[in-house]
This record gives structure tokens, C-alpha cells and sequence, in this order.
């Protein structure tokens, strides 16, 4: 009876390592795009990426890039089959407006992971509004980058316009963050997941402030822009004295359409099974919901990430 209870244990056991570490047979070997070395994308998409490969039999490999819109076109070109982008760029993309002069369908929906907020970063403390930036040298993000449209959509609501009332700078946050630090600029728009490398490492040597936003513009920017949410940095992530209202757009996950559906629903499978593991990596895995990775509207959904969301009783709309 021992043996017999012995043979059931290993058996039980092989079989559900076999199935967790394989979910799916997919193996295939692909490219995730991200962003710079010291924004979240390429933080975190490093964590998810080793967890996928080390839980499945898919293979990824995060690689640093120029952002979403650079994400996007690195698919096109069939460079990576993997990106992440922020979600008011994927829109952006699919509809052929702002960033994209025609429509970009061969790609779809994995997951929405997390917000990304407007972080508008000074070393100023006399900067205490977005209305004092008026005259001001300000890094507004890479030419032509969503981090750009996002510093438009926000001064707007200020009245401000981006090319007559700021002195705009194109710089990615590494640069942004140095560029601050030798006085070149007065503040720097980073779109990222909070707490942001780049920044991190600012506040680590200088007193860091973050603009915050008031809810009458709030309300403004949300009017014209809904792809924004109202969002809250709490004090403690880059020890300002108060914590920052600010706006977030998602950061999404997507996909080639001619990416196997077993490796999309590997990817999913390993971060939404292994999530307090990512967490142990990674702080923004303490983010990760698998109801929230469901609620991107603007793109369908991959087969692959249809298929698991019905597993977890969500629908989504697929293509």
C-alpha cells in the first residue's frame, strides 16, 4: 500500500510539473520590444519574459527599444513578434491617427498590465503647476513618441500650446534625468509605471518634485482625451513631500497576428500563474490582474489571449 501511495505521489507530481512547465505546446522563440534601459518596459518586460521562459516552453527575449510607436513598427518590419505599448498609442496605431498616417491591423491585444503615469519631474520647487512650465526648457519625450502626445494633451488642457509657450527638449528619460541634472532643462515628462528607473535614480542624489495636476484639468483633459484615468503617485515611491494626482494611460502587451496561439497563451499563463513570484522580482507585479489585463477595448484581442481569458470565465472580443 506504501508503494502504491509512493507511485501516486511521483506520479501526481511529474504530471503537474509537466503541465506547468509546458502549458501549451508552443516553443517558439520570440522577440519582445520594451523601451529604454531605465523606463519600466524594459524592467519589468525582463522579469516577464525569464518567467515565461522558465514556467512554458516559449522562449522570449525582452530587448530595450525606442517605445511604442519604434515597438510597433519593429513588428511591421517583423523584427519582434512581442512589444509593449502605451495604451492610447496602440489606439493611435489602429485607427491611423496622431503617430500613424495610415491604419496598423496585423497586430492584437495580450494583456493590459498595469497604468502608466504622467510623471512631470523638476528639480525646481518653484514649478508647483503645470501652468509654470510656461517659458520653460522641458524634455516633452522622443520626437514624435507617445510620451510627446501625452505633454500635448496635458498642456493643452492648460492652455498651453507645446511649440510657442515651453521650450520643448526630445529627450528619452536617461537623458531626460541628466539633462536635469546639469541644470540644461527645467522639467521632463516620463510616461512610465511608477516607481520609474530613471527617476529612481534621480531621487536617489537630488530632491525630487513631481508636478501635480488639479482636478479642474483634470476633468478637461479626460473630456477630450478618454484614454486618460485619474491617477495618484503615492509620496512614498520617490519621497516627495505630498503625494502627486496625476493621469495614466495603460501599458498593453501585444502581439504579431501570425504569433501561434499556444505562445500567446504561454506568455499569459506564465505571468498571470506565477504572479507572486514576478512580485518577488519586480514591484509592478503586485499590479498584475487578470480582470484588468482583460479591458483593453481599442485593439481585439489574439486568439491565444482569448483563449485564456475564457479559461478565467472573462470574454473578450478577439479577432
Amino acid at each position: 500500500m506504501k508503494k502504491l501511495i509512493t507511485l501516486a505521489a511521483v506520479l501526481a507530481l511529474v504530471l503537474a510539473c509537466s503541465a506547468y512547465a509546458d502549458p501549451m505546446p508552443g516553443g517558439s522563440r520570440l522577440i519582445f520590444t520594451t523601451g529604454g534601459a531605465q523606463g519600466t518596459y524594459y524592467g519589468f518586460g525582463g522579469v516577464l519574459a525569464g518567467k515565461v521562459g522558465e514556467k512554458t516552453s516559449t522562449t522570449i527575449t525582452a530587448i530595450t527599444s525606442g517605445g511604442s510607436k519604434a515597438n510597433i513598427e519593429a513588428m511591421q518590419d517583423g523584427d519582434a513578434q512581442l512589444g509593449f505599448v502605451q495604451s492610447d498609442v496602440g489606439a493611435y496605431a489602429f485607427r491611423g491617427t496622431r503617430l500613424f498616417d495610415e491604419r496598423v491591423t496585423d497586430f492584437s491585444t495580450v494583456a493590459n498590465l498595469y497604468m502608466e503615469q504622467v510623471q512631470i519631474v523638476t528639480l525646481d520647487p518653484n514649478i508647483k503647476t503645470v501652468a509654470d512650465l510656461k517659458g520653460k526648457n522641458v524634455s516633452v519625450g522622443a520626437a514624435g513618441s507617445g510620451v510627446y502626445f501625452n505633454a500635448v494633451d496635458v498642456l493643452k488642457a492648460y492652455g498651453l500650446d507645446i511649440d510657442k509657450d515651453i521650450k520643448p527638449t526630445y529627450q528619452s528619460f536617461g537623458d531626460s534625468v541628466e539633462a536635469l541634472q546639469d541644470g540644461k532643462i527645467d522639467a521632463a515628462f516620463i510616461v512610465a509605471g511608477a516607481p520609474t528607473t530613471a527617476v529612481t535614480s534621480l531621487a536617489a542624489t537630488k530632491k525630487v518634485y513631481l508636478v501635480s495636476l488639479d482636478d479642474e484639468h483634470i476633468i478637461k483633459l479626460l473630456a477630450e482625451s478618454p484614454y486618460y484615468s485619474k491617477n495618484v503617485i503615492s509620496k512614498n515611491l520617490y519621497n516627495t513631500d505630498d503625494d502627486v494626482v496625476t493621469v495614466a494611460v495603460g501599458a498593453v502587451i501585444i502581439a504579431r497576428d501570425d504569433v501561434p496561439e499556444a505562445d500567446v497563451y504561454n506568455f499569459l499563463y506564465g505571468v498571470f500563474e506565477n504572479i507572486a513570484e514576478i512580485t518577488a522580482a519586480h514591484a509592478k507585479g503586485a499590479e498584475l490582474n487578470v480582470g484588468f489585463a482583460a479591458s483593453y477595448t481599442a485593439v481585439p484581442y489574439h486568439p491565444g489571449a482569448v483563449k485564456y481569458y475564457s479559461e478565467k470565465g472573462m470574454k473578450v472580443s478577439g479577432k
